[in-house]
């Protein structure tokens, strides 16, 4: 019987690095500020708390490259879990990818491409949507923004199954439209929008009555999630040309041009809109190149973040897979998640699962997703990191000189926020605790009943 084809190692530094950002740069840039307004009220904590978010994935990047260069398979955390603290880990690792790692982002993305585009065509917005499900914060809604999203989300999706040439030149492209779009939105806001530096001096009230100290906790979920993609070439490893070079500089290089552009992005907000009236919007996006440019430069702003939404949505379509032909292989996913195309070497039954999660996550409420999002990926990158004590001590590790200066400093730098955030999320937004929990008991339940092997396990 002929042998199964595998992935094959096709993508360099560019195509690698370009996957990080355009796994960063989505959701959060486009969306979170207005959040962050009302629930911190403050510029300085404001702006704070994206530094704060580069500090830890700009750490988090460096301890992920030695874990990368140590286990250059596909899969990111999942690997390095099952290595560090056995199958169950890994395999929750991975399951809780599939709906919070990547279909919740990928619907989130597509959800807040809908609202950009709601700019041109208002019934697509979230806010109008026709049909809910419940009532209050968590009620399901269904209208044109998840049909719009749900649609964005199925062509990349079938996209997706023609090869990862095809997708990384589609990507390629869509990821230098995003960053020209940022680049000439943040010069063109700043030299010639209609702004004020003295909104940087107005504060605003809170909208939220839990404690500042608290609620900057819960706030870096936002921030997480916004951040969250730093990881993305682990998860295509076995792809990667010389990924024991590409690995780290990509990883790198995309978090530190993110973390700057995020910054000055941030800049440009407060310069066009003073933050009383950006509490709660989400196409943040709209409302500032509306007070910079005019409604007629907002409009084509509003396309153009659009599009730059649809290089996030790609990107993760791209990412999410790989993570799951990694555990098939091994014998703790859906076994047809292993299939790869014979002609465009693709794991295309993986692609369509995760395709169809996406469209359904897309009913959730906008900012619940977030929260979730951020609360599981915080939990298992925290996780991730801090499986370097155990693997440093291990004979024949190979180190890199960034994480062993002042070792353990770097790793300490991640894993303490990260416990902090998790402590106080389940505290203060139980409901969320709640499904992040059942997701976690769900997958060791999956492992134990379905996937446990008496005779060892190997990552």
């Amino acid at each position: 019987m002929a042998s199964q084809p595998g992935l094959l190692r096709q993508l360099g530094l560019f195509s690698a690095t370009a996957i990080v950002i355009s796994n960063m740069i989505g959701t959060g840039i486009f969306t979170a500020t207005g959040f962050l307004a009302g629930q911190l009220g403050d510029v300085k904590l404001i702006l704070g708390i994206w530094v704060a978010g580069a500090v830890f994935a700009l750490c988090g990047a460096f301890c992920f490259s030695e874990l990368g260069i140590n286990f250059p398979a596909s899969g990111g955390e999942y690997v390095y879990l099952t290595r560090a603290y056995g199958p169950t880990w890994g395999f929750m690792s991975g399951w809780t990818s599939f709906f919070a790692g990547f279909s919740a982002p990928i619907a989130a993305a597509a959800l807040a491409f809908s609202d950009y585009l709601g700019f041109f065509f208002p019934a697509i917005k979230q806010e109008n949507a026709q049909l809910a499900l419940g009532g209050g914060d968590y009620a399901l809604k269904i209208g044109g923004a998840q049909l719009t999203a749900s649609a964005l989300i199925a062509v990349f999706t079938v996209l997706n199954l023609f090869g990862v040439q095809f997708i990384a030149r589609i990507q390629n492209t869509l990821t230098s439209i995003k960053l020209l779009v940022m680049v000439a939105f943040i010069g063109l806001g700043l030299a010639i929008g209609a702004g004020s530096w003295e909104h940087f001096s107005l504060s605003t009230q809170r909208t939220v009555s839990t404690p500042l100290v608290a609620q900057f906790a819960i706030s870096l979920f936002w921030i997480y999630v916004s951040y969250s993609g730093w990881n993305a070439a682990t998860y295509i490893a076995e792809e990667l040309k010389r990924p024991e070079r590409t690995l780290p500089l990509a990883l790198t290089f995309g978090t530190a041009l993110v973390a700057l552009l995020y910054f000055l992005f941030n800049v440009v907000f407060i310069y066009a809109t003073p933050l009383e009236q950006m509490k709660g919007v989400l196409a943040i996006g709209t409302l500032t190149s509306r007070a910079l440019f005019g409604a007629g430069a907002s409009g084509a702003f509003s396309l153009l973040l659009a599009v730059s939404l649809m290089s996030t949505v790609n990107a993760m379509i791209t990412i999410g897979p790989r993570l799951y032909y990694a555990m098939a292989k091994n014998g703790a996913f859906i076994p047809a998640a292993a299939k790869v195309h014979p002609k465009w070497r693709t794991p295309w039954f993986a692609i369509l699962c995760q395709g169809a999660c996406s469209i359904l996550m897309t009913i959730t409420p906008f900012p619940d997703l977030i929260v979730y999002i951020g609360f599981l990926l915080n939990f298992f990158m925290m996780l991730a990191v801090a499986s370097l004590f155990q693997f440093r001590r291990r004979d024949g590790w190979r180190k890199i000189s960034v994480v062993s200066f002042l070792f353990p400093l770097l790793p300490l730098i991640f894993v303490v926020p990260a416990l902090w955030m998790t402590v106080f999320g389940a505290t203060l937004k139980p409901a969320i605790g709640v499904a992040a929990a059942l997701t976690l008991i769900s997958g060791a339940a999956v492992f134990h009943f379905r996937f446990r092997r008496p005779h060892g396990y190997v990552a």
